[in-house]
């Protein structure tokens, strides 16, 4: 029997029974629930789609354009992401797990409960996004830009994040555990509860920022800047605990 023969009576074997193939293609309709793992979509435009659940496992979308797209639930996970465009788009609880977008712009864009754990994300821009409860897990985030966004409860454990930008962002009880976070910038930014036990933080500027309950317990705080930073009850790399009216030292 010949392979085309048998795959034909395969199908109609399938479709007889009810069952619906589990196969996809490059070729299908932007929709809720679409399944384009594979594909290989650069350049693509997909702005103001509805994109609910679909499924981009894999994917080449460099350059690819989803401003304002509605992609909740999204599965990205390991897809090719480079330069790719999110601004502004709606994607709580998306699996972007190991994904590589570098250059990648997610300004203003909705993540909240989001897996971006192990992802390449060098030079994105986070500006204004609302991104709590998002997992940034052992990501590759230097110079990343998330200046103004919202990052509450967000877990940077172990993430590399070499002069990334956090200015006036809102970090309250966000994870930096171990994190690498050489000149990074948290001027001015909402940190209290912050947790940055061993984390690296030479050179990191946390001038004006509000590092109430903060803690660094054995991190290495060589040329750190705290001017003007509120550090009431915050917990030194020594295990001390800085008096409710330290500012700019712990005192």
């Amino acid at each position: 029997m010949s392979k085309s023969l048998f795959k034909s009576l395969f199908l109609t074997f399938i479709i007889f029974l009810g069952i619906r193939p589990a196969f996809s293609s490059c070729e299908d309709e932007a929709q809720p629930g679409v399944n384009w793992a594979n594909c290989d979509l650069s350049g693509k435009d997909f702005k103001n789609k509805d994109l609910t659940n679909s499924v981009f496992t894999s994917a080449v979308l460099d350059g690819a354009d989803f401003s304002d797209a509605l992609l909740e639930n999204a599965d990205f996970n390991f897809a090719s992401l480079r330069d790719a465009r999110f601004d502004g788009a709606r994607m709580p609880n998306a699996r972007l797990v190991a994904i590589k977008a570098q250059g990648a712009s997610f300004k203003k864009t909705l993540l909240s409960g989001s897996h971006l754990s192990r992802a390449v994300l060098e030079n994105a821009d986070f500006t204004g996004a609302k991104a709590n409860a998002v997992k940034f897990y052992g990501a590759k985030l230097a110079s990343v830009d998330f200046s103004g966004a919202r990052l509450e409860k967000a877990n940077f454990e172990r993430a590399q994040l070499v002069e990334a930008v956090f200015k006036n962002s809102v970090l309250n009880h966000a994870v930096f555990l171990g994190a690498r976070l050489q000149r990074a910038n948290f001027a001015q930014a909402e940190m209290s509860k912050a947790l940055l036990d061993e984390s690296d933080c030479r050179g990191t500027d946390f001038t004006q920022a509000n590092l109430t309950k903060a803690s660094f317990r054995e991190a290495d705080m060589d040329e750190s800047i705290f001017t003007g930073a509120i550090l009431k009850d915050t917990i030194w790399t020594d295990y001390k605990r800085c008096r409710a009216t330290s500012v700019g030292a712990c005192e």
